[in-house]
């Protein structure tokens, strides 16, 4: 039996080809190590540079270095943009208007008033991150956290208010309250968050009461609105009848002025007369006859003349008019 064998001559590999592939591999590892030494950080964030799993420094926006491979690592925190966390509700970016996802949130957002009544609060917590170091570090799933501590002082807050003030009238007062528990608890922890604003969107009764609410608004509302108008129909009548009460009384003192000084006038003129006709009785007479006349003889409409001594009666030829 004869033994078949096949010889294959393979190429003989010179030193020369294995210094080139080694210089080939060195410079490849070069290259990579170099692309991971260069890193970006965007306008609107800052880089957290980890040595080994350390916190080392924290780099501005711009381009910067480290040390290659996982010896460096960055965590790149958005510092400049605002952020916010939805509660009650969720929304989706939609192409061209935000609409809402259809979602179950009745835990979230069912809340007790402090008269034991039950409201829906949908809100929104809108905040910065102010330190990124203590962001990254200083709570475990600061997000999660962060959603936690909303929910807790918004329910402390809600809890201490009764319904119908957290329903009308008290929602800027709320909100500001709870951005300020919001801001101490956040410092407490050392979340390096930033509150700026807390915002109710919709504060509602529940679904199964709604329309008994809205009954009550409305009698509320009618009851404003009567006093309202008492309120008005009191301040048109009341300064007019004090208005007019002011003027009779002005009046009836004008009056009592002139009756005093024209009754004085009276006594000052009887007195004068009085001396007058001490001094000349008989011109005095005279002239108060003549006076007197003067007045009585213009009302009289017929006038008869008498002559002195006669016997009889000439009527006075009427110059004013027809006969008499």
């Amino acid at each position: 039996m004869s033994d078949d064998r096949i010889e294959i001559a393979l190429p003989e590999i010179t030193p020369a080809q294995i210094r080139l592939v080694r210089l080939l591999v060195i410079v490849l590892a070069i290259l990579a190590m170099a692309g991971t030494t260069a890193f970006t950080v965007e306008p609107e964030e800052e880089g957290v540079v980890l040595r080994l799993g350390r916190y080392n420094r924290t780099v501005p926006p711009g381009l910067h270095f480290k040390l290659p491979l996982i010896i460096e690592t960055v965590r790149k925190v958005p510092t400049q943009r605002q952020l916010k966390e939805e509660f009650g509700f969720r929304t989706k970016n939609a192409a061209t208007r935000t609409e809402y996802a259809d979602t179950n949130l009745s835990g979230e957002k069912l809340m007790l008033t402090g008269d034991l009544n039950v409201a829906v609060v949908e809100w929104i917590a809108q905040y910065r991150v102010k330190d990124p170091y203590k962001y990254l570090f200083k709570v475990r799933n600061v997000r999660s956290t962060f959603r936690d501590m909303n929910e807790a002082v918004m329910r402390q807050i809600i809890g201490d208010r009764s319904v119908s003030e957290v329903l009308t009238i008290g929602r800027q007062e709320i909100e500001s309250e709870a951005e300020r528990l919001l801001q101490d608890m956040c410092d407490e922890y050392d979340t390096g968050i930033q509150v700026e604003q807390v915002v109710l969107q919709n504060v509602n009764p529940p679904d199964e009461v709604k329309p008994s609410f809205d009954e009550v608004n409305q009698a509320q509302q009618e009851r404003e609105r009567q006093i309202n108008d008492a309120k008005t129909a009191f301040n048109k009548v009341i300064p007019a009848a004090r208005g007019q009460a002011e003027e009779t009384v002005a009046r009836a003192g004008g009056y009592a002025i002139e009756r005093t000084n024209r009754a004085q006038g009276e006594a000052e003129r009887f007195t004068a007369l009085r001396l007058a006709y001490e001094k000349a009785p008989k011109v005095t007479r005279q002239r108060l006859y003549l006076e007197t006349m003067s007045e009585v003889i213009p009302r009289a409409k017929s006038k008869v003349v008498l002559s002195e001594g006669g016997n009889g009666v000439l009527p006075l030829l009427n110059l004013e008019g027809g006969a008499k």
